[in-house]
């Protein structure tokens, strides 16, 4: 059956739909970053951790190394605790993060 509400919000989104949209790239980028991580040594990630520090230090936004920081924890919970962050914990991590 035909649904004219349907139609109208395949143009028209709402703002929880943009700001979904807007965390699902983030994830995506969180997602790719995941095999350059597992390739770390346990020794790299104080260092990766650092250079987080240093980079809002010298200006950066905590939306610019958001994906690393999260690729980074998801990671280190996978080799610590051998649990694995599903991607709607990493929405839910960038909605408490954000703006």
């Amino acid at each position: 059956m035909f649904n004219p509400l349907n139609l109208i919000t395949k143009f028209i989104k709402s703002s929880n739909q943009k700001e979904l949209d807007r965390i699902g790239k983030i994830v995506e980028k969180i997602n790719l970053l995941e095999e350059d991580f597992k390739n770390l040594n346990d020794d790299d990630f104080p260092k990766k951790t650092s250079e987080f520090k240093n980079q809002i230090k010298n200006g950066k936004s905590l939306d610019d190394i958001l994906p690393e920081a999260f690729a980074l924890v998801r990671e280190a919970a996978k080799r610590t605790r051998n649990e694995r962050h599903f991607n709607v914990q990493l929405i839910g991590g960038c909605s408490l993060t954000s703006r």
